[in-house]
């Protein structure tokens, strides 16, 4: 099945990993909002842990390139949450492909980082159940090339 929803998992977003347990929609779903709650709130260990501990988990964005394995999400993360970058975004306008085990949303984030300045990605996000659902697969893009860079500066330092 493939439906568009708004989500709107953002700053509002609650903890939900004991329910991303469950199998099915209830389960992916609280699993992806704990997802945008750890990254709202610069929860490191709760956002690692909604990643599959598989070497060829993959996370493509921005500011890390192509990387592999739960690790790498966790240095990159670590990096983000570690300043005052203080990334708040909402997920939403999302095409959800429910695909047994597996679940993609494909949407936007929207939001800011440093206070005020905006941020837009277009985010992709795959997650898996095996007795939770995880994360498996991440893609972010930024359109707007002088957000991008202004976005990379911030982070970088």
């Amino acid at each position: 099945m493939i439906e568009l929803v708004d989500y709107g998992f953002g700053p509002d977003a609650r903890p939900r990993a004991d329910e991303a347990r469950t199998p099915g929609r209830d389960g992916a779903l609280a699993a992806l909002e704990t997802f945008y709650y750890a990254l709202n709130h610069k929860d490191l260990d709760v956002l690692v842990a909604g990643w599959a501990d598989d070497p060829l988990v993959q996370l493509n964005n921005p500011v890390g390139g192509i990387l592999r394995g739960r690790d790498a999400v966790h240095d990159l993360y670590q990096r983000v949450f570690a300043g005052s970058l203080d990334v708040q975004v909402t997920f939403g306008d999302a095409a959800t492909y429910w695909l047994g085990e597996t679940v993609v949303f494909a949407g936007r984030e929207t939001g800011t980082y440093l206070g005020d300045r905006p941020l837009r990605i277009r985010t992709t996000r795959i997650f898996r159940y095996d007795g939770a659902w995880q994360q498996i697969h991440h893609h972010g893009s930024i359109d707007d090339a002088d957000m991008l860079a202004a976005y990379q500066q911030a982070v970088r330092g």
